[in-house]
């Protein structure tokens, strides 16, 4: 078995606050704690541990969605006034980017992090 990625702690204010916010905007389901943690199940083989920070810092956080993903991602996020924007370093001018043969965009959460949605990888064979 090729060697994955099956789960990240993800810092925050309010872990479960958190949880809840990124499992709605990526249109999945947040079940509850487990443990300590806040988990939100990306899927088969990832999930994302929120736990409580008095400090969270800055991570960035990208994920490849399909088309019909990334669409109905970026409508979660104009439907609730979240700032987005085309590039790591241009996160609030409201407009997607073209790279790589896809699209993509940002938004920041109110921990600091940065949330990264692409429909291609910049990283080929």
């Amino acid at each position: 078995m090729p060697l994955q990625l099956d789960h990240t702690i993800v810092p925050a204010y309010d872990k479960e606050r958190s949880a809840r916010f990124i499992a709605r905007i990526f249109g999945l389901s947040y079940e509850g704690t487990w443990g300590h943690f806040a988990p939100v199940k990306i899927n088969d083989t990832l999930t994302l541990d929120f736990d409580h920070s008095d400090d969270p810092g800055s991570n960035h956080y990208a994920f490849l969605a399909s088309d019909q993903e990334f669409d109905d991602i970026l409508q979660r996020v104009k439907d609730e006034g979240i700032t987005f924007g085309s590039g790591p370093g241009s996160r609030t001018d409201g407009r997607i980017n073209h790279r790589h043969q896809g699209r993509g965009f940002y938004f920041d959460c109110e921990n600091g992090h940065v949330w990264e949605v692409i429909t291609h990888t910049y990283i080929t064979d």
